[in-house]
Formats: C-alpha cells, sequence, structure tokens
C-alpha cells in the first residue's frame, strides 16, 4: 500500500501522484456504497500492483464547484471584458469559498479591453475589495501574485472563459494549455478545460479546473451568508443579530446610504439570503 495525491481525474480514472512517480487508479466500489467520490487534491492509499484508490484520508476542506479539496487558496479569475465584470458572481465566489474556509484572492483580467473610463471604474472596485483585506491583483502584474502564491495549493476558479488556463500559460508557457473563444450570442466563454488537474508550476502546485455558468449557495444559512461579508462587522447594530434587509435603525443600511459599503455587494447579499 503506497500513499499519494490525486493530481487529476478524468471521468473515473484517477491520476495519483507517490514520491513522483503516477499511478492511474480506479476508485473501489466502496466508496459508491458510502456516497463518497475521491477528488482531486486528496490524500489517498492505493493498491499499486492492482491499481485501486484503497482510502481517502482526512481532508482539511474541500469544493463542490469545482471538486478539489485540502486547498489553501483559490484565486478566483475574473474577466472584465468578454464576459463582462460580474460583481455577482464575484461576490457569490467570495461566499462559498469563505464559508469552505479558503482563502478567496481576486485577480482581475482582460484590463486592456477596457477603455480608460472603464478602468478608473475599476480601480475604484478593487481599491474597495483591498479595503476589506483581500488579496487583489490583476494578471498584468504576474510577479506580485506568483509572489503571494508561491508555496501555497491553489485552485483556479471562474466563470467560463475568465481566463484561467490564460492565465496558466502566461504563468508557465511550457503548459501549452487549451483555450477558448468568446461566444457572443451567449456572452460567455466555451468550455476548453474538461477536467480538474494540479500542475506544479514556479514553486505553486495549482489546478486549472473547467469554468461554470452558474453557481449555487445550497444547504448555507442566512446567517452564514451574512457573515461572509466581513464590513457588515464593522458596523455594530442594535440588534444582535439583525440580518442587514428589513430592521429599523440597522448600521449597515445607513452606512450602504452613505456610500461607506459598495452598494453592488449590499444588493448582492440581499439576493443571496433570498
Amino acid at each position: 500500500m503506497l500513499k499519494g495525491m490525486i493530481v487529476k481525474n478524468i471521468s473515473d480514472l484517477y491520476t495519483v501522484k507517490v514520491d513522483g512517480k503516477l499511478y492511474e487508479c480506479k476508485a473501489r466500489g466502496k466508496f459508491r456504497k458510502d456516497a463518497l467520490t475521491p477528488l482531486v487534491g486528496d490524500m489517498v492509499e492505493i493498491d499499486p500492483e492492482n491499481n485501486y484508490i484503497l482510502n481517502i484520508l482526512e481532508r482539511k476542506n474541500e469544493l463542490d464547484r469545482p471538486s478539489v479539496s485540502n486547498i489553501d487558496v483559490a484565486l478566483l479569475v475574473t474577466s472584465v471584458k468578454k464576459p463582462d465584470l460580474s460583481l455577482y458572481l464575484l461576490d457569490k465566489e467570495i461566499t462559498s469559498v469563505t464559508l469552505k474556509k479558503i482563502e478567496p484572492v481576486l485577480c482581475f483580467t482582460k484590463i486592456d479591453l477596457l477603455n480608460k473610463e472603464e478602468k478608473k471604474e475599476l480601480k475604484k472596485i478593487m481599491k474597495y475589495y483591498k479595503k476589506l483585506g483581500y488579496q487583489v491583483f490583476t494578471n498584468l502584474k504576474l510577479s506580485k501574485l506568483l509572489k503571494y502564491l508561491k508555496n501555497k495549493t491553489v485552485v483556479l476558479t471562474g466563470q467560463t472563459g475568465a481566463g484561467k488556463s490564460s492565465l496558466l500559460n502566461l504563468i508557465s508557457p511550457s503548459l501549452a494549455l487549451k483555450t477558448g473563444e468568446i461566444s457572443d450570442a451567449l456572452g460567455r466563454g466555451r468550455h476548453t478545460t474538461r477536467h480538474t488537474e494540479f500542475f506544479f508550476v514556479r514553486g505553486i502546485l495549482i489546478a486549472d479546473t473547467p469554468g461554470f455558468s452558474a453557481l449555487d449557495l445550497k444547504n448555507v444559512s442566512r446567517e452564514e451568508i451574512r457573515d461572509t461579508f466581513v464590513e457588515f462587522s464593522k458596523y455594530p447594530c442594535e440588534f444582535k443579530n439583525c440580518m442587514h434587509v428589513k430592521e429599523q435603525n440597522c448600521e449597515v443600511k445607513k452606512k450602504v446610504e452613505k456610500g461607506h459599503i459598495l452598494e453592488s455587494r449590499y444588493e448582492n447579499y440581499c439576493n443571496f439570503i433570498k
């Protein structure tokens, strides 16, 4: 029996890396009975002779979309054009990974497609998220991003067509990952990454994943969602468990009206808890 990490998954075949050697394995039937699916990022025990995954070791965390485990950082790759910037989707991603106790790091892409006024507006948005304590980067200054991610286990996540594979190609051109065009009719990207796979590049263990067109917050309470909006905690309300929606004299609502809280953030919050 050997111990290693699942670094790639295509259909029911898992690539497990053990001391630099790769084993193509299938999962034992017991996992299906236990409603447990091996994930890329899992530390596992394998039978190297029969090429079976025998056991999945305890995970520190896991994500549903994309399906990965044992992650330090979720790099939220966010396109500002083609597809257009969606702060609704960005805030939903931040909430999703925060709930899984994974650090969200923001990376805005396709800055070169913006006009002068749009760039000015984006700077304001980036400044706001930085003020909240999030690490915020663009794909135009890779050295700063790479320095922050070094020695971390990272998953790239973001809308289809946001530029995840293109970003990886910039970091390591030798990967030569396939990238796709944006559909004018749909306004979103065509899937080019069909599976989840880890690459070790520039001192970073980083996973490219299929993009998504939708993201759900399933089985999450309203209170849990509220607590992922870190700026709300700076403005205590007179009601201990205020949800900041219909309550009278709510400090958070007052700060939104005064412009201290980004209006889009508050609107997205209200939509999430509905």
